[in-house]
Protein backbone atom coordinates (compact mmCIF):
# COMPACT_ATOMS: atom_id res chain seq x y z
CA UNK A 1 0.00 0.00 0.00
CA UNK A 2 1.30 3.65 -1.18
CA UNK A 3 1.93 6.10 2.06
CA UNK A 4 3.30 9.89 1.73
CA UNK A 5 5.45 11.38 4.41
CA UNK A 6 4.55 14.56 6.10
CA UNK A 7 7.97 15.98 4.77
CA UNK A 8 6.67 14.79 0.92
CA UNK A 9 3.19 16.02 1.32
CA UNK A 10 4.72 19.53 2.23
CA UNK A 11 7.36 19.42 -0.81
CA UNK A 12 4.23 18.59 -2.83
CA UNK A 13 2.06 21.49 -1.97
CA UNK A 14 5.50 23.76 -1.98
CA UNK A 15 5.69 22.72 -5.27
CA UNK A 16 1.93 22.97 -6.28
CA UNK A 17 2.02 19.54 -7.91
CA UNK A 18 -1.57 18.25 -8.74
CA UNK A 19 -3.28 15.68 -6.44
CA UNK A 20 -6.44 15.04 -4.54
CA UNK A 21 -6.67 15.66 -0.76
CA UNK A 22 -9.21 13.46 1.37
CA UNK A 23 -9.84 14.23 4.71
CA UNK A 24 -11.72 11.12 5.73
CA UNK A 25 -11.43 11.23 9.61
CA UNK A 26 -14.86 10.66 11.26
CA UNK A 27 -17.28 13.75 11.36
CA UNK A 28 -16.90 13.76 15.12
CA UNK A 29 -12.89 13.47 15.14
CA UNK A 30 -12.90 16.70 12.74
CA UNK A 31 -15.08 18.15 14.18
CA UNK A 32 -13.53 18.11 18.14
CA UNK A 33 -10.18 19.03 16.34
CA UNK A 34 -11.95 21.62 14.61
CA UNK A 35 -9.27 22.45 11.61
CA UNK A 36 -7.96 20.26 8.75
CA UNK A 37 -5.01 20.50 5.78
CA UNK A 38 -5.78 23.56 3.34
CA UNK A 39 -7.21 22.01 0.36
CA UNK A 40 -8.73 18.77 1.68
CA UNK A 41 -12.21 17.49 1.13
CA UNK A 42 -14.04 15.76 3.55
CA UNK A 43 -15.70 12.40 2.61
CA UNK A 44 -17.18 10.22 5.03
CA UNK A 45 -15.25 7.03 5.50
CA UNK A 46 -18.26 5.16 5.97
CA UNK A 47 -19.71 6.01 2.63
CA UNK A 48 -16.46 5.52 0.27
CA UNK A 49 -18.27 3.84 -2.21
CA UNK A 50 -20.84 6.41 -2.54
CA UNK A 51 -18.08 9.01 -3.38
CA UNK A 52 -15.12 6.68 -4.79
CA UNK A 53 -16.06 7.72 -8.40
CA UNK A 54 -16.40 11.77 -7.39
CA UNK A 55 -12.43 11.22 -6.82
CA UNK A 56 -10.13 12.42 -9.93
CA UNK A 57 -8.07 10.08 -11.58
CA UNK A 58 -5.63 11.87 -13.41
CA UNK A 59 -4.01 12.80 -10.46
CA UNK A 60 -3.04 11.32 -7.04
CA UNK A 61 -5.31 10.97 -4.34
CA UNK A 62 -3.54 11.66 -0.96
CA UNK A 63 -6.04 10.29 2.25
CA UNK A 64 -5.95 11.44 5.45
CA UNK A 65 -7.28 10.67 8.97
CA UNK A 66 -6.73 11.65 12.59
CA UNK A 67 -3.51 9.32 13.24
CA UNK A 68 -2.91 7.85 10.17
CA UNK A 69 -3.68 4.20 11.03
CA UNK A 70 -6.74 1.94 10.10
CA UNK A 71 -9.17 4.31 8.53
CA UNK A 72 -6.84 6.03 5.78
CA UNK A 73 -5.47 2.90 5.46
CA UNK A 74 -8.17 1.18 4.43
CA UNK A 75 -9.67 4.20 2.38
CA UNK A 76 -5.88 4.52 0.68
CA UNK A 77 -6.55 0.61 0.10
CA UNK A 78 -9.71 0.43 -1.57
CA UNK A 79 -9.62 3.72 -3.75
CA UNK A 80 -5.93 1.50 -5.14
CA UNK A 81 -7.62 -1.42 -5.74
CA UNK A 82 -10.16 0.54 -7.68
CA UNK A 83 -7.00 1.65 -10.17
CA UNK A 84 -6.40 4.73 -8.47
CA UNK A 85 -3.16 5.98 -7.46
CA UNK A 86 -3.90 6.54 -3.66
CA UNK A 87 -1.62 6.73 -0.85
CA UNK A 88 -2.78 7.57 3.43
CA UNK A 89 -0.40 9.66 5.22
CA UNK A 90 1.84 9.08 7.66
CA UNK A 91 0.78 9.70 11.34
CA UNK A 92 -2.40 11.51 9.74
CA UNK A 93 -4.05 15.22 10.99
CA UNK A 94 -2.21 14.87 14.03
CA UNK A 95 1.07 14.33 13.11
CA UNK A 96 0.79 17.46 10.68
CA UNK A 97 -0.48 19.31 12.95
CA UNK A 98 2.52 18.28 15.46
CA UNK A 99 4.98 19.02 12.90
CA UNK A 100 3.86 22.68 12.34
CA UNK A 101 2.37 22.28 9.26
CA UNK A 102 0.35 24.64 8.15
CA UNK A 103 -4.10 23.98 9.11
CA UNK A 104 -7.54 26.16 8.49
CA UNK A 105 -10.52 26.36 10.20
CA UNK A 106 -13.22 23.88 8.82
CA UNK A 107 -14.55 25.07 5.72
CA UNK A 108 -18.54 25.11 5.84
Amino acid sequence: MSRISICELAEWRAASRAFTLLDVRRANARQADSAEIAGAQWRDPEAVFSWKDQVLRDRPAIVYCAHGREISQGIAATLEALGLDARYLIDGFAGWRDAGQPTQSLST
